[in-house]
């Protein structure tokens, strides 16, 4: 896991077992901390699905030593931010500190995790502010709809489950399996400790020692395995009365470190990551059919998605639908030009390179990385590696993915029943 000599990454493990990585940024005013925990959605059992995001609330509720206002403040009181999110293959927490207290930073982050506990009205009452969460989510049809797309696509399966879990399952957790299931993974082995921006290495290495000393065992975290493939089209329509009827279409996609990513990477760009991109120039500029239309790529140990969202009135739906398909087929049949390859590229490197002046992306960057694959590429390695990519490889990713049995399709809108065989054929790519 180390990086090469002149890497401007550090990384090492700590005598507890903990790896830490860290990228001075001399520049910089703040230092961004994230302690990473290899577990999240993926590992859940079914009838416990929501149970990392669940313990993920109530971590910030107290410790043995601080009580929830303590942690906020300790953080808060000195001008930083604190905050934590749920995955589907890790947890984290995370805060940004003037680089001063870089040191207190590590210690309440360490006490969060290490410590807390889980007090029975604290579980209570995060219950139910986890379960207007879920509740939420199923009033944005914007956000709903990409839920019902991976339930869809990873049916019976913990990646076409809500982050959050089910009311049903959020109800069914109790304290002894939240607090197993902490003990289980919650220890410096399954830990990272990820630090970019004004900090020295060696004194943040010997203040991280400090923070999460103590014992640690090993854990067995195993996530489940995507299912196979079920041959399509598929296609799933929930009916509610919005002003907007809400798509996407989609296919499954490489796993994270799959030979071709970097090519699967140049075909969002090229498809829909900006307003340069085909689908907003021919479904929005040109035809005026939609507000917002646009790709996203999700990425998994041994799965992904390739996602194409727009949102349009529902008596264009089939016409949008008969735009983006032309446009999926035109990029698996022709070559894209060097121009357009080339501002892709430059888009790709640019905003990756903007993102990493800021401690905290820049933090989110490598630790994603390193929790996933247990390896850090730096900006170089990513910009050598799409600099390979050629017209022939965008056109060879585009014709693994984009065919007719690979085809996915969730809606959630006024959508007529008449028109489910118009959005069965709406999937076959021309």
């Amino acid at each position: 896991m180390r990086p090469a000599p002149e890497s401007p990454y550090h990384i090492r493990r700590l005598p507890s077992g903990l790896p830490v990585v860290l990228r001075p940024m001399p520049h910089a005013a703040s230092v961004a901390i994230g302690v990473w925990v290899r577990v999240g959605g993926r590992y859940e059992p079914l009838a416990h699905a929501g149970i990392s995001h669940f313990i993920e609330h109530l971590l910030f509720k107290g410790t043995r030593r601080r009580s929830c206002e303590a942690l906020k403040q300790a953080i808060e009181g000195i001008g930083g931010t604190l905050n934590g999110f749920t995955a589907e293959e890790f947890t984290c927490y995370l805060a940004q500190v003037p680089a001063k207290y870089l040191g207190r930073g590590l210690t309440i982050l360490s006490d969060m995790v290490l410590h807390s506990t889980f007090r029975p009205r604290d579980l209570e009452r995060e219950r139910d502010v986890i379960l207007e969460e879920i509740r939420m989510s199923e009033d944005n049809p914007g956000q709903r709809v990409h839920e019902l797309f991976s339930q869809l696509l990873w049916p019976n399966h913990p990646l076409g489950i809500l982050l959050a879990g089910t009311e049903e399952t959020v109800r069914r957790i109790q304290r002894p399996q939240l607090v197993d299931y902490w003990r289980r993974f919650y220890q410096p082995r399954n830990l990272l400790v990820v630090c970019a921006g004004a900090l020295d290495a060696e004194r943040t290495l010997r203040q991280a020692r400090l923070a999460f000393a103590g014992p640690s065992r090993r854990a067995a975290a195993r996530m489940r395995r995507a299912p196979r493939l079920r041959p399509g089209p598929h296609v799933q329509v929930m009916h509610k009365q919005t002003e907007q009827t809400h798509v996407c279409l989609g296919v499954p996609a490489m796993p994270r470190t799959h030979p071709q990513r970097f090519a699967v990477e140049l075909l969002h760009v090229l498809l829909g990551a900006n307003m340069s991109s085909r689908l907003f120039r021919e479904v929005r500029e040109r035809r005026g059919l939609v507000y917002e239309i646009g790709t996203h790529v999700r990425r998994y140990h041994d799965t992904g998605a390739f996602v194409i969202y727009a949102g349009c009135d529902v008596s264009k739906l089939e016409s949008t639908l008969r735009i983006v398909t032309k446009e999926l087929s035109r990029i698996k049949r022709e070559l894209v030009p060097a121009r357009e390859l080339a501002r892709a590229k430059e888009f790709y490197h640019g905003q990756l390179v903007m993102s990493l002046e800021d401690t905290m992306d820049h933090m989110l960057w490598m630790g994603e990385q390193v929790v996933t694959v247990g390896r850090l590429s730096t900006p170089q390695d990513v910009t050598a590696a799409l600099k390979r990519v050629t017209a022939r490889h965008i056109r060879e990713a585009a014709r693994r993915l984009f065919l007719t049995p690979r085809m996915y399709l969730a809606a959630i809108g006024p959508v007529p029943e008449s028109q489910a065989a118009a959005l069965h054929a709406a999937c076959v790519l021309p």
